[in-house]
């Protein structure tokens, strides 16, 4: 059978034909437009639809064999699809071809559009592969250069303190402080804009100002050196949030995922402030030894405000359900169970300052507004 010309073609109708006797292709072709004529008026008369390119040419593909015929029937259309399928449903009205009894059975109606799409996607797959297989380490390498030289032109020198800064500082309504130049120019790589770098444990003038007259969200490492630059801030500039990132790691280092996560999980400072109060070691106080010693054993746990006073006395296993729909000012959980990052997760984000329990589990993010401790802190 011919090739169909899909140009303009949307559907495709399938049928097969037999016939009780020997036909051939221009008899089935004659039979089609013969009894299909003034059968669904002017509008679908198939000679003036093939006049009018409404539908192609009429592709016939027929075998003759011990006195019977049997073939397949293709008409291209450029029609709805309801005009399409009355069109297929009028050629199983043909019963005769020639003297021959006959049948037509149409198997479907394809839509060119859905069979083009799928080679599309297909040779796009090809292409890609391809192209995948011929990227080599060295263009690869040359790319991440061009994108290192994009970002070192993008970093600039911010105030009379020259400190290091993304491009947006001066116009952003918010910005980023970070410990220093790698960390702006990751967070460049990431698409942030607003970052400026304090360049050391002195805070520059520069910064001081900045934070007076933007919205400034301190961003810094998840070691000791972080805890400091956040400290010396808090001293000096009107900072608004403060975000950590993940415990020992460097703002420098972190991927995409992690920059983003840190940010969105940023506190308000005075919820920080009022959690990074530490007693000195050795001192931890005495009303919560009595507390744990209280209800060890028991598998309870109390809440107490900021005075050190019970709010609550509930079984551990509702702890975190208590806590997370608490509206109640929960300063301490004390539990005789194991502290996981669950309720670690939710005592952060509900504003609790300190959490003890019996052992610690497999905690990996610890939250620098929140104090965790286990018995053996208590009683070393």
């Amino acid at each position: 059978m011919g090739k169909v010309d899909l140009g303009t073609t949307k559907y495709v109708i399938h049928a097969v034909i037999e016939t009780d006797g020997i036909v051939e292709k221009p008899d089935v072709v004659g039979a089609i437009f013969g009894q299909t004529e003034g059968l669904l008026g002017n509008d679908l008369d198939l000679r003036e639809l093939q006049k009018t390119g409404r539908i192609g040419r009429i592709e016939v593909k027929i075998e003759s064999k011990g006195g019977k015929s049997r073939g397949k029937i293709r008409v291209p259309s450029s029609l709805d699809k309801v005009e399409t399928a009355i069109l297929a449903a009028a050629l199983e009205t043909i019963d005769r071809v020639g003297p021959c009894d006959a049948s037509i059975k149409v198997e479907k109606i394809e839509d060119v559009r859905v069979t083009k799409r799928k080679k599309v996607i297909e040779r796009a797959k090809q292409i890609l592969t391809t192209m995948m297989e011929e990227i080599t380490p060295d263009s690869m390498e040359i790319t991440e250069e061009v994108k290192e030289a994009i970002r070192l032109q993008e970093i600039r020198e911010y105030g009379e303190d020259r400190l290091p800064a993304g491009p947006n500082v001066e116009d952003s309504d918010a910005i980023i402080i970070v410990e220093g130049r790698a960390d702006v120019l990751n967070l460049l790589k990431h698409g942030i804009k607003n970052a400026i770098a304090v360049e050391g444990t002195s805070i520059p003038k520069t910064i001081i100002e900045l934070c007076r007259e933007k919205t400034a969200t301190v961003f810094t490492d998840g070691d000791r050196g972080g805890e400091l630059i956040i400290k010396e801030l808090l001293q000096v500039a009107d900072v608004d949030f403060i975000a950590r990132a993940p415990p020992g790691k460097e703002v420098e280092e972190l991927t995409k995922k992690e920059i983003f996560k840190a940010l969105r999980n940023k506190v308000p400072v005075e919820q920080y402030t009022g959690k990074i109060r530490r007693e000195p070691h050795g001192t931890i106080n005495e009303k919560y030894k009595k507390y744990f010693s209280d209800i060890s054993g028991t598998l309870k746990a109390y809440l107490l405000d900021g005075q050190g006073n019970i709010i609550k006395e509930v079984a551990v296993r509702d702890l975190a359900e208590v806590l997370e729909k608490s509206e109640e000012n929960i300063n301490v959980a004390i539990f005789d169970g194991i502290i996981t990052q669950r309720l670690v997760d939710i005592a952060s984000e509900k504003g609790v300052s300190c959490l003890i329990g019996a052992k610690i589990g497999n905690v990996t993010k610890k939250p620098a507004n929140l104090r965790i401790m286990t018995a053996s802190d208590m009683w070393g």
